[in-house]
């Protein structure tokens, strides 16, 4: 009843029949996987029970897949509509009281209620960083909970916004940060989405008939071949062609099967510093993809924000007209996410029918051998290059 309740509003959803029927579905689909989780905990891991295990990993993916769709009847849900607004955009996520609001209020100019209590902000709060000649989208979302992949806690809507974001900034609290990054990212990997990952080098193509054509280019020691069969069976593909270009293990299979997963780059922020010891604040500090900071004290925010922008890598592109300066101020961000760092997507930045009159463009910069250099448009750029469109 607390699960559905924060989906749909009670007025509306017990006054339909049909609505009553989807809660009882959903109830059943929860507690479906509540009994594959706790079979898989109690199997041992061995080369006997891979299989079985293979086949329960399946099952829950198929269940969890059901859960996040959504209802094809009954009310629609309410949702954060915050369009894209910048170069790119940010999303913050984080447990209730970590920091997040205030730290918004910090490096934008927007300002985000604070409060010692929980739950302080209700809704999604954009805010923008002016940052090196660029705007990124900062997005305060609303503390999620345990159970947020089932939709308590507005956690759907807050995990789609970090499913639509360039980059993720989990915000810990640093006295407490293993235990919450841990909730945490269960809680989005159960919703499919994968941080700090690359999608999986597996060639995945349905067939109408010819069975099950499996093939690798590299020695398997995670999977092998009736694995792969049993999982194309549970999701009724009988037909496919299958090859492996990496050690790839069961999950990575199901992720390609899928087809829904999201692959975002995620900073892990901790917060509080000032209530660690120097011993607790080093070995944080040390840590892969992770900042520390302290909004209270204001320690190291210039830092944060030059880790930002190189997880985000944006390239900035200065254009120049023939026989005049280069023009410094405004110049063009392009991004891998969003169409590419290439000439083409600098030449569809200014306007997108400028490519079908483009002839050749001349590249000042570190992405050229020489100065000018004479380029095509999938000609790779770098970080404050300059360009010179001729056309036709």
């Amino acid at each position: 009843a607390e699960y559905m309740g924060e989906l749909y509003s009670s007025s509306s959803l017990f006054g339909h029949c049909c609505c009553g029927h989807l809660v009882q579905a959903i109830m059943g689909i929860i507690e479906r996987i509540k009994d594959i989780e706790a079979e898989i905990n109690r199997t041992q891991k061995n080369k006997a029970t891979e299989y079985h295990l293979g086949l329960l990993k399946a099952r829950l993916a198929k269940l969890r897949s059901q859960l996040l769709e959504p209802p094809k009847s009954g009310p629609k849900g309410e949702g954060f509509d915050v369009s894209k607004y910048g170069d790119a955009r940010v999303a913050l996520i984080g447990f209730p009281s970590v920091g997040k609001s205030t730290l918004l209020s910090m490096l934008t100019d927007t300002h985000s209620e604070q409060a010692a209590y929980e739950f302080t902000t209700l809704t999604c709060i954009p805010g923008v960083i002016h940052y090196n000649d660029a705007k990124i989208q900062l997005l305060d979302l609303p503390g999620i909970i345990e159970g947020a992949a089932e939709g308590k806690g507005r956690g759907r809507q807050v995990i789609a916004v970090g499913k639509s974001s360039d980059l993720v900034l989990m915000i810990l609290d640093a006295g407490k940060g293993d235990q919450q990054r841990r909730k945490l990212e269960r809680e989005l990997e159960m919703v499919g989405l994968r941080l700090n990952k690359n999608p999986p080098n597996i060639y995945f193509k349905p067939k109408k008939a010819g069975g099950l054509a499996f093939n690798s280019t590299v020695p398997l020691t995670r999977i092998d071949a009736k694995t792969v069969q049993q999982i194309c069976h549970e999701y009724k593909i009988f037909n496919a062609e299958v090859l492996f270009r990496e050690d790839a293990g069961v999950d990575d299979f199901i992720d390609v099967i899928e087809g829904n997963r999201k692959y975002v780059r995620c900073l892990y922020v901790y917060n509080k510093i000032d209530t660690v010891s120097i011993e607790e604040l080093d070995e944080l500090a040390r840590r892969p993809h992770s900042v520390v900071i302290s909004c209270n004290m204001n320690l190291n925010m210039d830092y944060l924000l030059a880790r930002i922008w190189d997880e985000l890598a944006l390239v900035r592109v200065f254009t120049k007209k023939r026989g005049a300066f280069p023009d410094f101020n405004d110049p063009l961000v392009l991004t891998i996410g969003r169409g590419g760092c290439t000439v083409q997507a600098a030449v569809e930045s200014i306007h997108r029918d400028l490519v079908k009159d483009f002839k050749y463009a001349l590249v000042w910069g570190m992405s050229t051998k020489y100065n000018p250099m004479r380029c095509g448009l999938t000609h790779q750029l770098s970080d404050e290059d300059v360009i010179q469109i001729v056309k036709k």
